[in-house]
């Protein structure tokens, strides 16, 4: 057990979101790692109501000055995306090690400075990629890494969510390509990041980035608004490895089906899905077996506590923040970290280029 003086202090911005109080701060909260220290919002009222609401005795509206408080020893960014860099990068230049959400910018651009300037301040950083301390994507990875399937020859992966035609007016921001903040970035992002961890990095691309859905309706104002976000990514090409890749990932208008990632190799099949904000499942199979088996996750995989776990597929986040207070306490590096977080960003863009350009993309 973490004796109280070694929790990690963090000092939190975006209290008053979608994500992070449903999310980050019950994880914060309960993890005998960490330490909900201060809370940061946009405005004196909604900081000292934050404060109060989360029993934290700091709460500030400027994040440059909780940065400057030096008992806050990591500062979390988990506020709408064109608000990363400004804010990240106030922390790191405050010196704290700062665990932001995914994506870490609005583009690589951003990303690659926010990476320098933390490698030149040599503190830790975490990108929110939470697949990466998922059990089941840790199960499945060690699964192909212990050589389960053999060699793998192919990776199918679909992604289809639902309910892109309508919203209310303060989410329709996500409309703005620009802003960072869309399906390619966040659903497919998330999707091929865990890909990529599970079966190796992607070294070529093919791709096909559209906007079916070139209208919204919000709901509340009762207009349509003018989308340029993509809501719909097709992407094929080849791992590392040889293996070839197909990947697609959208947001339909309804009865969305799901997601399944299948691998196939020359000793075996592994199929991870799930529908509907359904736990995900492993499956797995040999070429003497009838049907596709399911393969139990074995508890080891998760070391949050049981309140965490309880938080759904959440507790993801506390998984990655209990990873991101062992780094630090013991100086370590941790994945996925700023550096990753270009890797990936690199990769979105090689999407996004080969779609432009109707050419084959090597990264």
């Amino acid at each position: 057990m973490t004796n109280a003086s070694d929790r990690l202090r963090v000092g939190f911005i975006g209290a008053t979101g979608r994500w992070g109080p449903t999310a980050h701060i019950p994880a914060i909260q309960q993890l005998p790692e960490t330490e909900l220290y201060a809370v940061c919002t946009a405005h004196e009222e909604t900081a000292r109501a934050a404060s109060e609401k989360y029993s934290v005795e700091l709460g500030y509206h400027n994040d440059k000055t909780m940065a400057a408080n030096p008992q806050v020893e990591a500062v979390a960014v988990v506020v709408r995306v064109p608000a990363h860099y400004e804010l990240t990068k106030n922390a790191l230049e405050a010196g704290k090690h700062v665990y932001c959400e995914w994506p870490l910018g609005a583009n690589l651009k951003e990303t690659e400075e926010l990476a320098v300037l933390a490698r030149e301040k040599k503190v830790h950083t975490m990108v929110g990629l939470q697949r990466r301390a998922s059990p089941v994507y840790l199960r499945l990875a060690e699964l192909v890494a212990e050589g389960y399937v053999g060699k793998v020859l192919a990776v199918n992966l679909n992604q289809i969510g639902g309910g892109v035609l309508s919203r209310p007016a303060d989410r329709t921001w996500q409309k703005d390509v620009t802003l960072g903040a869309n399906t390619l970035t966040i659903g497919f992002g998330h999707s091929i990041d865990a890909l990529c961890m599970v079966a190796g990095e992607v070294t070529e691309v093919s791709a096909v980035v559209g906007t079916q859905v070139p209208k919204w309706y919000e709901t509340d104002t009762q207009q349509y608004v003018d989308v340029t976000s993509p809501d719909n990514i097709l992407m094929n090409g080849r791992l590392e490895g040889g293996a070839m890749v197909n990947a697609y990932v959208s947001v339909q208008p309804y009865h969305g089906s799901g997601y399944r990632m299948e691998i196939y190799g020359e000793e075996g099949t592994l199929v991870v899905s799930g529908a509907g904000g359904e736990q995900l499942q492993i499956f797995g199979g040999h070429k003497d077996d009838n049907q596709l088996q399911q393969i139990p996750v074995p508890e080891r995989l998760t070391w949050v506590p049981s309140e965490v776990q309880a938080m759904g597929r959440g507790y993801e986040v506390g998984q990655m923040w209990v990873n991101f207070a062992k780094a630090i306490r013991t100086d370590t590096a941790v994945t996925p970290d700023f550096e990753h977080a270009v890797l990936r960003h690199k990769l979105l863009d090689a999407v996004q280029r080969a779609s432009d350009t109707g050419q084959r993309v090597k990264l």
